[in-house]
């Protein structure tokens, strides 16, 4: 499930995510927020029709996310990327208020989301989202906190709240450097959704 928050310029996007390192085989989940920059796209039909929204150039990221071999509610693989070359984030980057404080380092980024394009290499144009977004902050992270790891209690409600993003997770258990690491179980649900996947005509 991908919860939006879509502005004139700009949007910004929360969901749960699952992560299978492919260093190493561990396992991280938790909620990611992304900003994305919006792109202008042409009236079409009459007054009353539906309009396009497309918001397909992402600026920046947070990943908010516990280990599963870890403590439960942890933050300890909670990083950022505060850019992105076209659609791919730069490495991670870790702080310690992020992983002490995350929903009060989630606000305050929300809080100057013009400063955060700007990071990312991109000018807002238009101040009013940057104001909308302050006020609709406490909103984002509220929803961006009920997916948090800590609100995932099982490898199934797992998979229901990330098996749009499946191909994603599939190209992680592909490219394992250490496959024999790997909890086999806490990815069932992956893993059988890739042989059923393979196994289509």
């Amino acid at each position: 499930m991908l919860h939006a928050f879509v502005y004139n310029e700009i949007a910004i996007l929360a969901r749960h995510w699952f992560e299978v390192s492919v260093k190493d085989s561990h396992l991280e989940h938790g909620a990611r927020i992304e900003l994305r920059l919006r792109s202008p796209q042409p009236h079409r039909g009459t007054e009353s029709a539906a309009q396009k929204i497309v918001a397909d150039q992402p600026l920046w990221r947070a990943d908010l996310f516990d280990r599963i071999d870890g403590v439960r509610g942890g933050f300890e693989a909670a990083h950022f990327h505060p850019r992105f070359h076209d659609a791919e984030p730069c490495e991670r980057h870790w702080a310690d208020e992020v992983k002490a404080a995350p929903w009060d380092w989630l606000h305050d980024q929300l809080s100057d989301i013009a400063g955060v394009a700007a990071a990312a290499g991109v000018r807002l144009r238009d101040a009013a989202d940057g104001e909308q977004v302050r006020a609709d902050a406490p909103a984002i992270v509220a929803v961006a906190r009920s997916r948090a790891a800590i609100q995932c209690g099982t490898k199934e409600q797992c998979y229901a709240w990330t098996q749009d993003a499946a191909g994603s997770v599939h190209l992680m258990l592909d490219r394992l450097a250490r496959p024999e690491l790997l909890d086999r179980d806490r990815v069932s649900p992956w893993l059988a959704s890739q042989n059923a996947a393979h196994r289509a005509p």
